[in-house]
């Protein structure tokens, strides 16, 4: 079947509105694509919309190839950053506690700017690498890639979608993370809950991460509309309403590496589900009528990070169809 054989219908659907949904639709939009997204709620309303966005290839399998992916999309969000309040991306110096420089320096070795090891008094806990990443304001972001798609000629529609066969197009692309474990049939795509709590920031203007002995996260990430402090990493966890004990342990864990933390106004609460899989699936099939349909879902923590490289490879495999 062609893909350019589709009337007035469009030539793609992406089924999903976040971060890697839009993204992808972007790229091949740009690459002379007739796209639609196709996103159950409006982006601003979607997981990606709570993330903490730094960059980072957190918890994301293959390795390799997220490490690749990772390394494309921070070239660029390098080039977005000459736009901050435009694009929503920042380079944000800060400290990556628990890690060691020469397991970075491995994989990122010339990539990351500022990277070195952290001094103690940058982080006393232990090893850390000090680096500037990008920070990504969801609030931002999100808005700014569907603007930059509908430039490009693409389009985003809210609509329930119960079947990925429902979608008029030549080509789709499943890009609904945690949705895919009904529409893909996929019961190894699981939810991890995060939980954050945003606080009037007291002046803290690099981020920092930190993962105790125990496995207890922390994190405090400088943001426009105020400091996010995190989180927590909760395996097989469906509910989305925020638990105010679990809120006290996050802010506590911050404030212990950061005092000014404490007693800082609270402005809000957040919890995502991050749509986790053993490998990210990235791979065409097909519909039961023969359409090309390109899986593109499973990055768990890590979809703002590996946004771009990964959505480049999902468009050759659209390009292959």
């Amino acid at each position: 079947m062609s893909t350019r054989a589709n009337g007035d219908n469009g030539d793609v659907v992406v089924v999903g509105g976040g971060v890697v949904g839009l993204t992808t639709a972007v790229v091949l939009a740009e690459r002379g694509r007739r796209v639609r997204v196709w996103t159950r709620d409006p982006v601003e309303r979607t997981t990606s919309a709570v993330a903490g966005a730094l960059w980072w290839p957190y918890h994301i399998e293959p390795v390799a190839a997220a490490q690749a992916w990772a390394l494309r999309s921070l070239e660029v969000y390098g080039a977005l950053a000459a736009r901050p309040e435009e694009t929503g991306v920042r380079l944000v110096d800060g400290a990556m506690g628990e890690t060691d420089l020469a397991d970075v320096e491995s994989w990122a070795a010339g990539r990351l700017p500022e990277l070195r090891r952290a001094t103690t008094r940058e982080y006393a806990p232990g090893p850390a690498v000090w680096a500037r990443l990008p920070l990504i304001d969801m609030a931002v972001h999100l808005p700014w890639l569907r603007e930059r798609l509908r430039r490009a000629g693409g389009a985003v529609e809210e609509r329930t979608v119960s079947d990925l066969a429902e979608a008029d197009a030549p080509v789709v692309v499943n890009c609904t993370g945690l949705g895919a474990r009904e529409l893909a049939g996929d019961a190894s795509v699981r939810p991890v809950r995060g939980q954050l709590v945003v606080v009037e920031n007291p002046g803290v203007d690099t981020w920092l991460v930190s993962t105790a002995p125990d496995g207890a996260m922390a994190y405090l990430f400088p943001q426009p509309g105020g400091l996010l402090l995190g989180g927590t990493s909760e395996d097989d966890v469906w509910g989305l309403d925020p638990d105010p004990a679990v809120a006290e342990g996050i802010v506590a864990r911050c404030a212990a590496l950061r005092p000014e933390v404490a007693g800082a106004r609270v402005l809000e609460h957040r919890v995502g589900l991050r749509p986790v899989r053993d490998a990210v699936r990235l791979e065409r099939t097909a519909l039961p009528d023969g359409r090309p349909l390109v899986h593109h879902y499973g990055h768990g923590g890590a979809g703002v990070t590996v946004a771009w490289g990964c959505a480049e490879e999902a468009a050759a495999l659209v390009a292959s169809s």
